[in-house]
């Protein structure tokens, strides 16, 4: 039986449950480092992932999340990418 796992969307992190996801502090929330809890990404686990503001394709929503996004609403480079559903 394949094993499903939870992601948060902000850093890319995998858990095995929603209730470990949701209980830890994210090192990429929006409010600063560690100030929020991870957020569960809804979407379903995918071989590419497509940024939601630029349309640029990642292996992972981690790797993703790693740069900064030319098209975030909050100006040139100033947020990171954010996985479409």
């Amino acid at each position: 039986m394949e094993r499903k796992y939870y992601y948060c969307e902000y850093c890319g992190k995998k858990f095995p449950d929603v209730r470990t996801l949701t209980s830890g502090t994210c090192a990429y929330h929006p409010d600063g480092s560690n100030k929020g809890p991870h957020k569960l990404y809804e979407g379903t686990e995918k071989s590419k992932y497509t940024c939601k503001y630029c349309g640029k394709q990642f292996p992972s929503i981690q790797v993703m999340v790693g740069g900064q996004c030319v098209n975030h609403p909050n100006g040139t480079n100033k947020g990171r990418h954010s996985p479409a559903l």
